[in-house]
C-alpha cells in the first residue's frame, strides 16, 4: 500500500521517515518529495508498505502523531493524476 505522508518537518531524511513506519511492518520504500529547483523539501511524502493491514495500523496511529513537533497528516496515497489539467 502507498501511504501519503504530509506536514512533515523540512529537515527530516528519509531514513527517519522509514523507521518511524518500519515499527509496523516492513517499509518497501520512503520518498521525500523535493522541490526540483532548489532540492529543498516540499515537508510531505510516500511511504510504500508491502503488508496493507500493517500499513493500515500506521496510518491509523501516525495520522495526527507529532514528528518533529509537527502533527503528521497520513493517509492512503490517492493514485496519480498524470492529466495535471491537460486536455489534449
Amino acid at each position: 500500500m502507498n501511504i501519503y505522508v504530509g506536514n512533515l518537518q523540512y529537515g527530516l531524511s528519509e531514513d527517519e521517515l522509514r523507521s518511524v513506519f518500519e515499527e509496523y511492518g516492513s517499509v518497501e520504500s520512503a520518498k521525500i518529495i523535493s522541490d526540483r529547483e532548489t532540492g529543498r523539501s516540499k515537508g510531505f511524502g510516500f511511504v510504500e508498505m508491502s503488508d496493507d493491514s500493517s500499513a493500515q495500523d500506521a496510518i491509523n496511529d501516525l495520522d495526527g502523531a507529532e514528528l518533529g513537533g509537527r502533527a503528521m497528516r497520513v493517509s492512503e496515497a490517492r493514485p496519480r493524476n498524470n492529466s495535471r489539467g491537460n486536455s489534449f
